[in-house]
């Protein structure tokens, strides 16, 4: 099989990005037959000259505005590999799509015209190429032909802008001199710059080295989707994604993260191929589980041999901003990483950079558009992820604001927030725990009920006790398994050794989702009260108990806290309908048979 290699060419507009590419398809033999003389029919039946551009810039508002407005894949072979080049716009408006296109890059060609020099564009990729870790760059000093091909103009290029990357830490591996509309050093050199003594685009193509294969690193999959299926009985449950890193092969013990659930891989399945027992980076593939255990798309399948992703709800990133609107704190935006999606806010600026004369300010409080910041960011819930120096593509993301892509960067370190304590113990007990043959579907089928805790908090004498004792009985009348699990019952047993003060509050609340946890995986419904939750605490819970099997019910006329509840009920005014209306919600989610 050959060996392929992704490539980006990036550049401000009208530098000659197009036209660069379009000469590498032409004088390589890889147009499609008839391409290049369709093209030049058309620009004379339009009296227009031809550009090798409009082998590229096919959509006809293209041509019209003469830039090319989204990022395109090219492809190409030469003797050594076959390529793709990501054509990444270079339109201060179409920056952010440069951003999606360099992604997955292994080098880059950066574009300069050598009649307009260095522009501010010209430096703000160069940074963003360094921040997207691409480390292989070689900049084309293009349209040598309108200076004459004066090798004076191309020496103040060369030493202006290597200084500049060398300030970013991005050392290009050469500049070359060239016109793309002569095809000079393009493919082959023809001699109108003797004073050049270097090698052609394509030429330093074929000399780039290839990344080191993935295979070798921590296996990751973010989770796409899970496949259902119901016909001719099939009851199969296939996990999807694409293999960023690392291998797998069947009898692999994964554990998905955040939710740390654990188990192993019963086959893998690939559509209309043979039968594989293996899989690994760059491959596309589904994989059924010995146990049919929940997880959901953003989650990250690693292996339980293996180091796995960071969880954290804070972390130190590197980031670059494109939006008009700049980033501010105590706004709510999207993060995306992988396949996950989740709400973030700006917590501190430590520094930004203006990505273009890289000035430095530590006393920001925004960051506007085209500057870079190391910042701290704050997530709304844990998300698994790597440092970026890793493994990149689990450790990169963008922002979204207003559903534009607004920025990205890549993630230096995890940070610590309130709830880690709960996290690292969680974490170490889903690797140490010791699974059932039993699963969770099979107690349900036998049970006739999903496990579910139903948490009934409230101010004190609103009727918690009443109500949850009042739903326990009838959920066992009406042959549940059920448990109403009281308070006292662990301060005396579990917690005997700690004191009932505020001084414990958060340790108790921890032991008690453990012992909740384990009548969970039994299969129960659970019924616990507390007085007067908050938002806190119900975290500590719900990090330590799976938050999808987790309905907090809020009792009393008035909230006195901060809580997000599921369900408000009126509780000891009026026990009979709080009963209903708990009953009829875990109906409506399918937690109990509903008769209608």
């Amino acid at each position: 099989m050959r060996e392929q290699m992704n490539i980006v060419i990036v550049g401000h507009v009208d530098h000659g990005k197009s036209t660069i590419i379009g000469r590498l398809l032409a004088d390589t033999g890889s147009l499609p037959e008839g391409k290049l003389e369709q093209i030049k029919t058309m620009c004379e039946l339009n009296s227009k000259p031809f550009e090798y551009a409009f082998l590229l810039d096919a959509l006809k508002d293209e041509r019209s505005q003469g830039i090319t407005i989204d990022s395109a894949r090219v492809f190409f072979k030469t003797k050594k590999r076959d390529y793709i080049i990501i054509d990444a716009p270079g339109h201060i408006e179409f920056l952010k799509n440069m951003v999606s296109g360099a992604a997955r890059a292994e080098a880059a060609l950066l574009v300069i015209d050598a009649k307009e020099g260095v522009q501010e564009n010209s430096r703000r990729h160069g940074y963003f190429l360094s921040m997207l870790g691409i480390k292989q760059v070689a900049v084309v000093v293009n349209k040598m032909d309108l200076v004459g091909y004066d090798k004076t103009v191309y020496d103040n290029i060369v030493g202006e802008y290597r200084a500049f990357l060398n300030n970013i830490d991005l050392k290009p591996v050469c500049f070359i001199p060239s016109s793309g509309k002569d095809g000079e050093s393009i493919a082959f050199l023809n001699g109108n710059m003797p004073w050049y003594k270097g090698s052609s685009v394509l030429q330093v193509l074929d000399d780039f080295t290839k990344e080191v294969s993935d295979v070798s690193k921590p296996f990751r999959m973010p989770v796409q989707d899970v496949y259902k299926f119901t016909k001719m009985n099939d009851q199969r449950r296939i996990v999807v994604g694409t293999i960023e890193s690392g291998q797998i092969q069947t009898g692999d013990e994964l554990i998905f993260l955040p939710s740390g659930k654990k188990t192993k891989i019963k086959s893998i399945e690939v559509f209309n191929e043979p039968v594989k027992y293996s899989a690994k980076a760059g491959q596309a593939v589904g994989f059924t589980l010995e146990e049919q255990i929940y997880v959901t798309r953003g989650e990250i399948a690693a292996k339980v041999v293996e180091e796995k992703p960071h969880i954290a709800k804070r972390f130190r990133t590197n980031l670059f901003w494109l939006s008009k609107n700049p980033l501010v704190k105590d706004k709510n935006y999207i993060l995306k990483l992988g396949t996950a999606k989740i709400n973030v806010k700006l917590e501190e600026i430590i520094k930004v950079v203006n990505a273009s004369d890289l000035s430095v300010s530590t006393d920001s409080t925004a960051v506007q558009r085209h500057e870079v910041a190391e910042c701290i960011l704050s997530l709304n819930k844990p998300i698994a992820f790597d440092k970026s120096e890793l493994i990149a593509i689990t450790g990169r993301y963008v922002i979204i604001d207003n559903y534009q892509i607004s920025g990205g960067g890549k993630i230096l370190e995890a940070l610590d927030d309130k709830l880690s304590w709960v996290r690292d113990r969680v974490n170490i007990r889903n690797l140490k725990w010791e699974k059932s043959i039993l699963s969770d579907t099979q107690r349900a089928e036998k049970y006739n009920q999903k496990s579910r805790l139903i948490l009934i908090t409230g101010p004190k004498g609103s009727g918690k006790k009443e109500l949850a004792k009042e739903l326990e009985s009838r959920l066992f009348k009406d042959g549940k398994i059920v448990y109403f699990l009281g308070i006292g019952n662990l301060l005396y047993g579990v917690d005997a050794d700690i004191k009932k003060n505020s001084d414990h509050k958060e340790e108790h609340l921890r032991r008690l989702a453990e012992v909740a946890h384990i009548l969970l995986d039994a299969g129960i419904i659970l019924i616990v009260t507390a007085i007067e939750l908050n938002q806190y605490e119900l975290e500590i819970i719900k990090t330590t108990v799976n938050y999808d099997k987790i309905e907090t019910i809020w009792t009393g006329e008035d909230l006195t806290t901060d809580i997000s509840y599921d369900l408000r009920v009126p509780g000891i005014m009026d026990l009979d309908e709080s009963v209903n209306m708990i009953v009829c919600m875990l109906q409506n989610k399918g937690v109990i048979f509903s008769p209608w």
